[in-house]
């Protein structure tokens, strides 16, 4: 599609406010790292519920992949994301309020049900209104607000680390803030146009759809969106089974699986045990989380101005060799205890991650489904990445205690390779096609 007359403005703010799913997302992932040392002390975590204890979350969020995948598919994925933020607001006074371990972990557990929805809702709602164009930076907007959510989240729990041992309660119900702006936000938003049309309602998505790029733009994109869905047919997890969509899930769920296997998380979850074992005291455990969440910030900066210009392909592919050989690096110093500059080697593997892996494999999963399936499928690959999180971060305090961090890492490094294997052979470049191009093209990978 030619048409240049796109509205920039009116697509970036819907994209902004949808993404705001995103920094609840990075809330989560940063407060858990803060509240730890604090948790560990309160309740007498050892390896495995310090494990449980921060992997409960993924495991609500599996939950929140089903319920966002049927529920977007049925009413919309503006209901989606309001649910979601109703979730999530009430879990974040939940475990603010954990008068024991059991609640809490239950609570985090529900909070992850509305991150589960809102990881795979944002970036889908995204990739749905922006124009082919424009979709890398926009759905990359989603991984920028989750490391803002992370960066202010770290910040919020250095301030509090000093007002006494019941901090992290201080820490887990400031998430009350951005659920509430986020669910006011949605209520704002226009439904999805790509729905709208497999729902039968084609007047209305037109109107959204000549707001974004004007009337030409609407015609061309309702008529190659009709093409691509059959109105009224029910769609279940069967379909994905079919011959023509299946490569694609499968491409979907291996992305999904290495952004998680690729071991990355422990870093943003487990700082301060990293850091505690080579001598830190826990304020500079927590600074230098700060510091990490401020690379994170800057990498995926400089992800969002290449992933319409480079593509897709070659950043998950410098990711990927880049973070295989910064994790050798990084198991050697950790085996000799080179205190001094691991930090600067850890700083340079976020900056790799943060404009490779973290924000494409989102862009990715969000394009390479068909219109018809979108929904489900996209659910069944999420729900994959939050498995492999859960396994890693309830894995890594086990295999610190037995084995080492340099072991956790030598290994994490032997997935990259495996990783940048994977998408050399199986990843195709979305750049620049339309949602209906990359799904004639992924139907055709054996």
């Amino acid at each position: 599609m030619k048409n240049k007359s796109f509205n920039t403005g009116y697509i970036f703010l819907i994209s902004l406010v949808s993404a705001m799913g995103g920094y609840l997302f990075g809330f989560d992932f940063a407060v858990i790292t803060g509240g730890l040392p604090f948790l560990r002390d309160q309740f007498g975590l050892d390896a495995y519920w310090e494990g449980f204890t921060t992997g409960s979350l993924a495991l609500g969020c599996i939950m929140g992949c089903l319920l966002a995948g049927s529920i977007s598919d049925k009413y919309g994925r503006k209901p989606g994301l309001m649910i979601a933020a109703s979730i999530f607001a009430i879990s974040s006074l939940s475990m603010a309020f954990a008068p024991n371990l059991t609640v809490f972990i239950s609570s985090r557990f529900f909070a992850g049900i509305g991150v589960g929805m809102a990881s795979m809702l944002s970036p889908m709602y995204i990739a749905e209104i922006a124009p082919a164009s424009m979709r890398g930076r926009m759905v990359a907007i989603n991984q920028l607000t989750i490391v803002l959510g992370q960066v202010i989240t770290h910040l919020e729990n250095f301030h509090l680390r000093e007002i006494g041992p019941e901090a992290w309660r201080w820490m887990f119900g400031m998430g009350v803030v951005p659920s509430l702006l986020f669910l006011f936000g949605v209520f704002f938003l226009p439904e999805s146009p790509r729905w709208l049309i497999k729902a039968g309602n084609e007047s209305r998505a037109r109107t959204i759809l000549n707001r974004i790029g004007g009337k030409l733009y609407a015609d061309e994109s309702a008529d190659a969106i009709k093409g691509s869905v059959h109105n009224g047919k029910k769609v279940n997890y069967k379909a994905l089974l079919n011959k023509a969509i299946l490569p694609a899930v499968l491409v979907g769920i291996g992305l999904a699986v290495f952004q998680q296997f690729c071991g990355i998380n422990v870093v943003f979850n487990y700082t301060t045990n990293i850091f505690e074992s080579i001598g830190a005291s826990k304020s500079e455990q927590l600074l230098q989380a700060v510091w990490i969440s401020l690379a994170n910030l800057i990498f995926t900066l400089v992800a969002m101005s290449l992933v319409d210009r480079l593509g897709r392909k070659p950043l998950m592919l410098i990711g990927a060799g880049g973070l295989s050989v910064l994790y050798v690096i990084i198991g050697y110093m950790l085996n000799v205890h080179a205190n001094g500059t691991l930090s600067i080697f850890i700083l340079m593997a976020i900056g790799v991650y943060a404009m490779s892996l973290a924000p494409v494999t989102w862009v990715l999963i969000s394009e390479i489904f068909p219109n018809q399936v979108r929904g489900i499928a996209s659910s069944v690959a999420i729900m994959c990445l939050w498995g492999a999180y859960f396994i890693l971060v309830l894995t890594f305090p086990i295999i610190e205690k037995n084995f080492g961090d340099a072991t956790a890492f030598w290994g994490y490094a032997v997935v990259c390779i495996l990783g940048f294997i994977f998408v050399k052979l199986k990843v195709k470049e979305t750049k620049g096609k339309s949602l209906e191009q990359i799904e004639q093209e992924m139907s055709h990978i054996h």
